[in-house]
C-alpha cells in the first residue's frame, strides 16, 4: 500500500514539473518592475507575495468560470527570478496532471487584470503578462464637458459674425 502511495506522489510531481516549463503550451510568462512602480516604497517579493498572486489568480479563475473548484493549489508557478519574472500554469482541479487551457486562463486575468494590478499596487506597465494584451484605460473624462465646448465655440462665431456685419455696416455708412 506504501508503494502505491509514494508511486502516485511521484507520477504527480513528475507530471506537474512537466506542466511547469517555461514554453509549455498554456504556460503565461509575468514580469514585476515593483521598484520601478513603487521607487522607494517597493516591497520585496518573498513567499507571501507568490501566495497572493497564486490566490488573485485563483480568484480570477473562479469569477471568470462560476466554478468553486480551482484552488490556490492549482496555480503553479515556475521560475521564479531574483528580477521578479516568473511561468504560471493553471491545472484542472479535477484531473492534477492536465493544465487549464490558455485562453480561459486569458480571459479570466484579463476580465479581473484590475484587481490583480491593484492587489500588488502595480498598472499594466509594471505588472506584465507577456501573452496577455493590456486591458484598454477607462476613457478620460475632461474637467469641462464637451457640450460646454461646443456651445462656446458656436456663440464665439455668431458673436464675431454679428461684430463683422456691425463694423461692415459703420463702414459702408461712412463711404
Amino acid at each position: 500500500m506504501l508503494r502505491v502511495l509514494l508511486l502516485a506522489v511521484s507520477v504527480v510531481a513528475i507530471a506537474r514539473t512537466e506542466l511547469c516549463k517555461p514554453d509549455a503550451q498554456n504556460a503565461f510568462k509575468v514580469r514585476l518592475s515593483i521598484k520601478t512602480a513603487l521607487g522607494d516604497n517597493a516591497y520585496a517579493w518573498d513567499a507571501n507575495e507568490e501566495y497572493l498572486f497564486k490566490a488573485m489568480v485563483a480568484f480570477a479563475m473562479r469569477k471568470y468560470s462560476s466554478k468553486s473548484t480551482t484552488q490556490i493549489s492549482n496555480v503553479l508557478l515556475c521560475n521564479v527570478t531574483d528580477r521578479v519574472s516568473f511561468w504560471f500554469v493553471v491545472t484542472d482541479s479535477s484531473k492534477d496532471v492536465t493544465t487549464v487551457p490558455g485562453s480561459e486562463v486569458e480571459a479570466a486575468i484579463r476580465m479581473n487584470r484590475n484587481r490583480i494590478n491593484s492587489a500588488f499596487l502595480l498598472s499594466d506597465k509594471t505588472l506584465q503578462f507577456l501573452k496577455i494584451a493590456s486591458t484598454l484605460s477607462p476613457p478620460v473624462e475632461p474637467s469641462t464637458p464637451v457640450w460646454l465646448i461646443v456651445f462656446g465655440v458656436v456663440l464665439s462665431v455668431i458673436v464675431a459674425g454679428i461684430v463683422f456685419l456691425v463694423v461692415a455696416g459703420i463702414q459702408q455708412r461712412k463711404k
